[in-house]
């Protein structure tokens, strides 16, 4: 006879845990709020603190401050900037008048507020087209080369040869002072540097492997350049933005002090040092006060190209002594990273 093995009864299945029973209105308890999950903006302000360098961090705040100032003038200006008061001339601080009064009786703090709007409006209105067309054009030569490439960088050579003050003179002896005209020479020679930036970072970005793929899909050479060239290089370019601003500035005073910036009624920092020039034995405050409000205003925006810089800098050394290859076991993922 056949020999029976005996089998052991299979046990049932466990019955599963029953959930706890909520409310209709209740959520579920995985999902968690995403409002306590949201970042503060008061703690984003810290870290991005803690993340950069000192000297972005100082002129940052000392640039929010400016800022504030001559966006705020038209309500805290304590008095007119136009307004004469022969009687009050070249009067000393007081409580009326809190760095005194000029050669006219006009408020110092005032023409100070109202006179920095100008500068820093036109310096940066400057700054901003120099920066785009600057980066667009030398962009555009390094992706197309050839004899694009051969013209922008000799027209590059020879406008970077003539001054700024240079070219606004002969523009205001043909087209005459004005906010277009000041504008006009500082745009003509100033897009030279951001041509010649972003042509070498180009040069460089062409070679990644995220251009070459989009190359060999068909796309566009303006649509590999608005979308992948001008995107990655855009930190070292803001960083030269930054550190030339204050060359502007500084171009824009000059040039009030020559009498070829803002014209009367009007006042600018520029103009009110060549005002200041006959009366600085008698009321040197004139004359010093606004120097030091262009040379705190450019100071700290070099300081937030210089930190913006030094971040750049250490970034890059770092990725230097990186080792060059992954630890045996790890996964790598390759993602489309900046150019500097």
């Amino acid at each position: 006879m056949p020999k029976t093995i005996p089998t052991t009864p299979t046990p049932p299945p466990a019955a599963r845990p029953t959930p706890p029973a909520r409310r209709p209105n209740q959520r579920p308890s995985t999902l968690k709020s995403a409002a306590s999950h949201r970042p503060n903006v008061l703690s984003l302000l810290v870290r991005g603190t803690r993340d950069r360098h000192w000297t972005f961090n100082v002129g940052a705040a000392l640039l929010t401050l400016i800022v504030v100032i001559l966006v705020l003038t038209p309500w805290i200006a304590p008095h007119d900037p136009a307004t004469q008061t022969l009687t009050d001339r070249l009067a000393g601080p007081s409580t009326e008048h809190w760095f005194g009064t000029d050669h006219l009786g006009r408020d110092v703090l005032s023409r100070l507020m109202w006179g920095g709007r100008f500068s820093v409006t036109i310096a940066a209105i400057t700054l901003v087209i120099c920066a785009v067309t600057g980066g667009i054009i030398g962009a555009l030569a390094a992706r197309r080369g050839g004899w694009l490439d051969e013209l922008v960088m000799r027209s590059v050579d020879m406008l970077i040869c003539f001054p700024d003050v240079v070219v606004a003179l002969f523009l205001i002896a043909l087209f005459g002072s004005g906010y277009g005209t000041l504008i006009a020479a500082l745009t003509i020679t100033g897009w030279t540097p951001f041509a010649r930036l972003m042509r070498g970072l180009a040069l460089e970005i062409n070679s990644k492997d995220y251009v070459e793929a989009a190359e060999i899909l068909g796309s566009p050479k303006a649509y590999i350049v608005f979308r992948h060239v001008i995107p990655n290089a855009m930190r070292p370019v803001l960083a030269m933005g930054f550190l030339r601003f204050g060359h502007k500035l500084i171009t824009v005073g000059a040039l009030s002090y020559l009498g070829l910036g803002v014209q009367p009624p009007d006042s600018d920092w520029g103009a009110m040092l060549l005002d200041a020039q006959p009366y600085m034995e008698r009321s040197p405050g004139l004359g010093i006060l606004p120097g030091a409000a262009i040379f705190v205003t450019a100071l700290s925006v070099t300081m937030i190209g210089q930190g913006m810089d030094v971040k750049r800098k250490r970034k890059r050394i770092a990725a230097t002594d990186a080792p060059s290859g992954p630890a045996p076991g790890t996964r790598t993922k390759v993602v489309e990273g900046e150019a500097l």
